[in-house]
């Protein structure tokens, strides 16, 4: 068993992803790591590396989030206070793609856009440097 389960927990609540997902706002923070749910929220404050890398966590399963760390066992100690129930497994999404708030899918609208970036991303610098040595060689005193 991974050790950042939490032993001896009396059966707990198991809630849908979906409802776990959202609380991802500073006044109301769930986290997935190991396939437990935790509510982090009066933790946002004291977490060392501040309460926006929780927030970043939200929405998914923060369990290689949390690894990744590389947490004391202190830290991870301490999550059993905040452990609310477990999440059902099959409800969580195997790869969740990023969507800002607010805004839908991607359209074909979308898809014209991102081309059109990516060529001004491509023909800005190229342009820059371009004047860059039109004007080095044009100004330049003999």
């Amino acid at each position: 068993m991974d050790s950042l389960f939490v032993k001896d927990m009396a059966p707990s609540k198991v809630y849908l992803f979906d409802e776990i997902a959202k609380h991802n706002k500073i006044k109301d923070c769930w986290l997935i790591i190991s396939g437990k749910v935790y509510d982090v929220t009066s933790f946002m404050e004291d977490h060392p590396g501040g309460g926006e890398v929780l927030l970043s966590s939200t929405g998914k399963d923060a369990t290689n989030d949390f690894k990744d760390v590389g947490h004391s066992d202190d830290a991870r100690g301490m999550m059993g206070k905040y452990v609310i129930g477990e999440v059902d497994i099959t409800t969580v999404p195997t790869k969740r793609l990023y969507v800002a708030p607010g805004l839908g899918g991607a359209s074909s609208k979308d898809d014209k856009s991102e081309f059109l970036i990516k060529i001004l991303q491509l023909l800005v610098p190229l342009l820059i440097l371009g004047l860059a040595l039109a004007t080095r060689t044009y100004t330049k005193k003999e």
